[in-house]
């Protein structure tokens, strides 16, 4: 229903159509409770859910031994080195073996130091055949962080007895500091003062390996992943076998590739994104496993100078799908307006793009479907889907639209419950993906469920028409960052500070909304570094030059943004430029690059207090 409006909303605006989405249509019942609540939950059925992710592995080495599985670049943009399903399944048996050998089971989990590798996924599947939670921890955390504190949170939060790491040398510092009396540190380079990797995946693997896997269940954990700590420590949110492939059953589900599908491709992947989290970890690369696809691990990312490696890996490989964080598809958007063959390649087998973590700004949904339509004469479908560290993927936008902005509907087997807070909707939700419980935070869990034991995630959202609920759900920011100006008037965080990024690109990479009990917004902005760039070329070299430069860049782009809102909840009356970026260690920012707004206002309380002096500190902009 929803791509044929769609389909017809095109052909009524002249637009081409839309590449055909692999997936079902929404179909969504809604119940409302007495106390203005609101169900959804999808009609659909989940699809068939596997017995475990390691049993999955197995499963599709014994369907086609021979395909590659993972594949990854040899150092400076090298040949593919890859693994095959088969010998994975092999080698994943041994390193089990190898992991009992020296203590490891359901409690005496695996910790995962360093980022995505062919050897890391052999470790995480090899601990998780003898139910020890693998448990892969941000880098940031051992390479970045000056303190190590959350890195020792995660180390006596699950207490390892073994700790793999790619090469020992960035992780010396991190790992001297760790109480390691007892646990095995193992390393690919074999270097002193750990176990050499290849050595133990040489491990004869006997009986014990087999009964181990025999008595994984849904309730068996797969892994721990850290929530990324923008409220707190992180919380480690145990990963069950059931949950992660009830995710799977989800996306099956939904699933329809229509009469022209080859039933011979393979899924081609490519994928940046840190196994550490929910969506590169568990959606993107179990969900690869039940494709049986080739998952290629792309070392680039959206940042300066790294994303031309992503570049080259895509005029490769043309993956059938694209993924990733909003800032990717502007570097998308401007490689491609450059090259044109660039751009052919990467449309050349593209079936549709998601993107996640916040929304994409109108003018780059324009570009990348200008750019579709001049490579293959149609347009490409934009999707998303949201979701939690602690709940897998919840909703999905899995049809067609002619916008973006949404979150989708909910899932099939999953239900979400809509309450209201203020003039909000406030998200919860329940289904077989959803943790039960952090492990030994028993004050956390109380708090993180209702009455009726849904999980509260601690958005809002709300219909895109009210009427019609099946045409999906729209992101209405945090409901603990609002908060009300002295007037009495609410201010929406989290649909105001991307509104501001995007009126003042490119020159702002982040916000931080600030006003509460005030009597107008202020911001606190950085600089992007492509801005900073041109900026400090500009002046010389001359870093105040630079700023005041920008800042009067920011200050035209927000007053011509001001003129457009319809009150004050919804304009910047000042803001001021910082100078020194977002601190990991003071939980200004995870590592997936999500501002925390209270704890910046906390931690730059002198910067809030210049934005609302009677007369404006030093630095401080008011806007027309």
């Amino acid at each position: 229903m929803a791509a044929d409006t769609a389909q017809a909303a095109a052909s009524a605006t002249k637009l081409p159509p839309f590449k055909r989405l692999p997936f079902k249509g929404p179909d969504i019942e809604v119940r409302r409770g007495a106390k203005g609540e609101v169900y959804l939950f999808s009609r659909t059925p989940p699809g068939p859910s596997p017995r475990s992710i390691p049993h999955l592995l197995d499963e599709k080495a014994a369907e086609h031994p021979d395909r590659p599985w993972l594949k990854q670049r040899e150092a400076n943009h090298g040949p593919w080195r890859q693994v095959t399903y088969g010998e994975a399944a092999q080698i994943t048996r041994s390193l089990a073996q190898a992991l009992i050998d020296r203590g490891l089971g359901p409690d005496a989990p695996l910790l995962i130091l360093s980022g995505n590798s062919i050897e890391h996924a052999l470790m995480s599947l090899a601990a998780q055949r003898i139910g020890s939670p693998a448990t892969p921890i941000s880098m940031a955390y051992s390479v970045i962080s000056t303190d190590f504190a959350k890195l020792k949170h995660c180390f006596e939060a699950v207490k390892p007895k073994a700790i793999f790491v790619q090469t020992m040398e960035p992780f010396r510092k991190a790992l001297a500091i760790l109480p390691l009396e007892g646990v095995s540190v193992i390393s690919a380079d074999g270097t002193p003062r750990s176990e050499d990797f290849y050595e133990l995946a040489k491990t004869p693997a006997t009986s014990v390996v087999d009964t181990a896997m025999d008595w994984l269940g849904p309730d068996s954990v797969g892994k721990y992943l850290f929530t990324s700590g923008s409220t707190g420590m992180p919380k480690p949110a145990p990963q069950t076998q059931g949950a992660m492939t009830a995710q799977i059953a989800c996306r099956l589900g939904i699933e329809d590739r229509g009469p022209e599908h080859d039933p011979n491709e393979i899924l081609q992947n490519l994928d940046w994104m840190p196994w550490s989290h929910i969506s590169g970890g568990n959606v993107n690369f179990n969900g690869c496993i039940s494709l049986g696809g080739i998952f290629h691990i792309d070392e680039g990312k959206p940042m300066p100078g790294l994303f031309q490696t992503t570049m080259k890996n895509l005029r490769e490989i043309r993956p059938q799908y694209f993924g990733s964080a909003p800032i990717a598809y502007a570097m998308l958007a401007e490689a491609m307006e450059a090259d044109t063959e660039f751009r052919d390649a990467f449309f050349s087998r593209m079936q549709y793009m998601v993107y996640g973590g916040a929304t994409l700004s109108d003018d780059l949904y324009d570009r990348i479907q200008a750019l579709a339509i001049a490579s293959t004469g149609i347009r490409i479908p934009l999707t998303t889907m949201y979701g939690a560290t602690e709940t897998q993927g919840v909703t999905m936008v899995h049809w067609q639209l002619e916008r973006v902005g949404m979150v989708g509907l909910p899932l099939p087997g999953l239900t979400l419950k809509l309450v209201p807070a203020g003039a909000k909707m406030e998200v919860r939700v329940k289904g077989p993906t959803v943790m039960k419980g952090y492990l030994n935070l028993p004050e956390k869990n109380a708090q993180a469920f209702d009455e009726e034991g849904y999980y509260c995630l601690g958005d809002a959202v709300r219909f895109s028409d009210p009427e019609h609920p099946e045409k999906g759900l729209v992101f209405d920011g945090r409901v603990t960052e609002d908060f009300k100006l002295n007037s009495g008037t609410w201010v929406s965080v989290g649909t105001l500070r991307p509104d501001i990024v995007a009126a003042c690109a490119p020159l702002v990479a982040d916000a931080v909304v600030c006003g509460q009990d005030k009597p107008f917004v202020g911001a606190l902005v950085w600089p992007s570094p492509v801005a900073m760039k041109g900026a400090m070329e500009a002046a010389g070299g001359d870093a105040p030059t630079a700023i005041g430069a920008l800042t009067r860049e920011i200050a035209e782009k927000l007053a011509t943004f001001n003129a457009t809102q319809p009150g004050s909840s919804r304009k910047v009356a000042r803001f001021r430029v910082l100078t020194s970026p977002p601190s990991l260690d003071a939980g200004e920012i995870t590592d997936k690059g999500y501002v925390n707004q209270r704890v910046a206002q906390d931690h730059r309380a002198g910067d809030v207090a210049a934005l609302f002096a009677p007369e404006a500190g030093a630095g401080v902009v008011q806007v027309a």
